[in-house]
């Protein structure tokens, strides 16, 4: 029977272009239209409630309408909302930038605004290039990424993202990248133990930076977590060897931590498991707990000097956006950043990973579907294989995972897949009992589906 439309679904399809979307699949699965959200959930129209177990595409820490958050908001817009940023100022960017560099790894000491995660990533590409052009190494002029990388939507951080659904099309417009394997733990080709391994994948890195280092301006990276890969994890010594890799053949090492920063992992940022410091780190998402678009580039003072000097060298950084440093979301990340440190929210991530990853593997490990459960910190993963034995995949075509969102949907459940991956990124704020609601629940919809299809699931 053909779903009736609400009048708001009508106009959103009348005139809403979505992200990430095929849209002819709304004339099927219309666009579920929320009203409010109140902590871990989300209420649609009809007052249906879903937990929200991604975080609203991984932003989201404290919970939606958090009160502390909303309160420093409101203040803030009675008093500025946004100033111009190229010489003037103000105190909320000024306190923003003195926290991120007291608890980023020792040695980013200066910080450039943007508005969003792919515009961080732009800004520290064009950084790292005009920095070798202006000290003498003009012959630098390519990046190497990792296969299955992402790293954004705009041209230059789709040239360096390695996921062919969102670049390939596009492939005409984009830079020429230098592509390095990436690691793959759960197929890995060295057969590693994971708890012993020694990242011998960071063998690929190696042998490209060893035959194209001279015209390779720098190495981009996402820290343990290859997120939109479909929740790919890797060890901390995969980064300290790459670093290594970095400082050897002169190249700038990019830590993209714009999913998996500020808590994500189980500390606050990925860099700090490897002990590394990277010469550009790129923050966006969790940074203002998911209330406004914001973005910074931290960098060190040796790459912040080369740019230094008079007006007429032209070497100054001629990039700005229109809401560079906008003063509301400034004030919303100083916000959160203090919440980490009144809180103790580290060791709130700590204990309920703990608890999730039990939960996770009592539901998860012997289901014959699924070939894995992975997890960092507060991130769990759930990879759907066509057989366990040879991890085998399912068909893109089939979209297994997308079907078991859609059922998900209808229990109160949004857990979006990448693939044929399930993943779990809650809001911190997430009690145990609504843990649990999330992992019986995504079990539940395994089960039902694949027995749908006539499937043994037992």
């Amino acid at each position: 029977m053909k779903q009736v439309l609400t009048d708001l679904q009508l106009r959103d399809l009348r005139h809403v272009w979505h992200p990430c979307s095929q849209m002819k699949d709304y004339e099927a699965f219309p666009p579920i239209v929320i009203k409010k959200g109140q902590g871990v959930w989300l209420y649609d129209e009809h007052d249906q409630r879903y937990l929200d177990a991604v975080s609203s595409w991984w932003v989201n820490l404290f919970g939606h309408a958090n009160p502390r958050i909303s309160k420093a908001l409101s203040e803030q817009a009675f008093t500025l909302e946004h100033t111009i940023f190229a010489n003037f100022t103000h105190e909320p960017a000024i306190q923003l930038a003195e926290k991120l560099t007291a608890l980023a790894p020792q040695g980013l000491h200066k910080v450039f605004f943007a508005d969003n995660g792919s515009s961080a990533i732009e800004v520290a590409l064009k950084m790292s290039f005009q920095y070798h052009m202006q000290t003498g190494k003009p012959a630098k002029k390519r990046f190497l990424a990792l296969t299955d990388a992402y790293h954004g939507e705009t041209i230059g951080a789709l040239s360096i993202g390695g996921v062919g659904l969102y670049n390939e099309v596009y492939q005409p417009l984009l830079l020429d990248t230098v592509r390095a394997k990436g690691p793959d733990c759960f197929r890995c080709p060295f057969q590693e133990d994971p708890a012993s391994c020694n990242a011998p994948c960071s063998q690929f890195v190696e042998e490209q930076l060893q035959a194209h280092h001279e015209e390779i301006t720098a190495v981009i990276i996402e820290p343990l977590i290859q997120a939109a890969a479909g929740m790919k994890m890797y060890p901390p010594v995969y980064l300290q060897r790459l670093r290594a890799l970095c400082s050897h053949y002169d190249v700038h090492f990019i830590a993209d931590e714009i999913a998996v920063g500020f808590g994500r992992t189980g500390t606050l940022f990925a860099c700090q498991q490897a002990d590394i410091m990277p010469d550009f780190m790129c923050l966006s998402k969790g940074l203002t707990g998911g209330y406004l678009p914001l973005s910074v580039v931290l960098t060190t003072e040796q790459i912040y000097d080369a740019f230094y000097d008079d007006y007429g060298t032209m070497k100054a950084f001629l990039h700005s956006h229109s809401y560079s440093g906008n003063t509301l979301a400034c004030r919303v990340a100083l916000e959160v950043l203090t919440m980490f440190q009144e809180e103790q929210v580290m060791e709130m991530i700590q204990h309920k990973g703990q608890y999730m990853r039990a939960l996770a593997m009592e539901a998860f490990c012997d289901m014959p579907y699924v070939g894995e459960y992975r997890q960092v910190g507060l991130v769990g993963a759930i990879e759907l294989v066509k057989d366990r034995r040879t991890k085998e995949a399912f068909a893109s075509e089939e979209r297994i995972g997308y079907q078991i969102y859609q059922r998900a949907l209808t229990k109160g459940l949004l857990i979006r897949p990448l693939g044929n991956v399930l993943y779990f990124m809650p809001p911190y704020i997430i009690s145990e009992e609504e843990m649990s609601f999330m992992i019986h629940t995504t079990k539940e919809t395994i089960e039902q589906f694949f027995q749908d299809r006539g499937a043994k699931v037992g």
